[in-house]
């Protein structure tokens, strides 16, 4: 008697289901293209240079097997801070969101692009201030709650020459790059309410910093910070969809991530992108 009572309980919710059930909608990407904005991993990758500050890929087995079919495996070993990676809030902030805790909602959605790469190579311990904030915004519209914000600098172009990109190879405290001000990071975190902030550098503190005040404001409101993008130079100041996707590692400070932006092909061929006002 149980058993048939079960099986209905499982036949009527069933029923309930399929008659809820929608139509499936095909994901249709013609109009964007997809551009690759994640450093791959190898023996040059950089990492923050604080031991241990390498990329390790362990050949387990590769070739034939007594079977006769093909077969590779290898095993990987690296800190969470280097190459493409997201900073999750615990990373310094106590008590915030690990790794397998931050939202997809903040990982993927409309991405906004503020270039200062000319400043930057005139000042490579340049700060994106509340005026290239306000700048952008005068030209782009303003930038809504929820939105991730990447910052351009072209580093990436000194990629994987770990002197010209952080300044010093091995010596934390003589690090030289640009990345976000403080109170840029207040105007995004605290007043438009962004997603995520992210950079085409090391950190999203500048090289030369000590107290690391931009990544305490973005954690204290759990904001992840995306850094080590590359590729940015191919993406419109706004328009384009980010989708980041760490790895979900739990109690994680930080973890590898591919990063990748769907970019509106009408863009590409000439057009500005839609501005909001």
């Amino acid at each position: 008697m149980r058993g048939s009572r079960q099986a209905a309980a499982f036949a009527a919710f069933a029923g309930l289901l399929l008659a809820f059930q929608l139509p499936a909608e095909p994901l249709v990407l013609e109009g964007y293209l997809l551009v690759d904005l994640t450093h791959a991993y190898n023996a040059d990758t950089v990492f923050w240079p604080a031991p241990p500050t390498q990329f390790k890929l362990e050949q387990l087995h590769y070739g034939d097997t007594p079977a006769g079919f093909f077969y590779s495996a290898n095993r990987f070993c690296l800190p969470e801070h280097g190459g493409t990676h997201l900073d999750a809030p615990i990373h310094f902030a106590r008590d915030r969101e690990t790794m397998e805790q931050v939202e997809l909602a903040r990982l993927i959605g409309p991405v906004v692009i503020i270039d200062v790469s000319e400043k930057a190579t005139a000042d490579r311990d340049y700060r994106v201030t509340t005026a290239d904030v306000l700048e952008f915004e005068a030209k782009h519209g303003r930038i809504e709650p929820g939105t991730r914000v990447l910052v351009r600098t072209a580093w990436s172009s000194r990629w994987p020459d770990a002197t010209a990109y952080l300044g010093h190879a091995t010596d934390a405290s003589k690090l030289h790059f640009p990345s976000y001000g403080a109170e840029a990071a207040k105007l995004l975190v605290e007043e438009r309410q962004v997603a995520l902030l992210g950079i085409d550098t090391a950190s999203i503190d500048y090289g030369p910093a000590a107290d690391f005040p931009v990544h305490r404001i973005a954690a204290a409101a759990n904001v992840p910070g995306l850094e080590n993008v590359t590729g940015l130079e191919a993406l419109p100041p706004r328009g384009a969809i980010l989708v980041a996707l760490p790895m979900k590692i739990e109690g994680g400070s930080g973890g590898p991530t591919r990063v990748v932006a769907l970019v509106p092909r009408e863009w590409l061929a000439g057009k500005r992108p839609p501005t909001v006002n």
